[in-house]
């Protein structure tokens, strides 16, 4: 039960970065520098997700 839980978890931030990219991406003062960071730490969540599902 637990790694569901975190899987869960996991996904909703997920789900939080790929909205903060969107608006960013939107954002006049937006920087390629934040938007990179952003999309980098989207990707190891996912990464980290898929090895969990992996596991379980």
């Amino acid at each position: 039960m637990a790694i569901e839980a975190h899987i869960r978890e996991l996904s909703d931030k997920h789900a939080k970065l790929d909205l903060a990219i969107q608006n960013e991406m939107k954002s006049l003062a937006s920087s390629d520098a934040q938007i990179a960071a952003l999309k980098r730490q989207k990707l190891k969540l996912k990464e980290e997700l898929e090895n969990l599902r992996r596991r379980h």
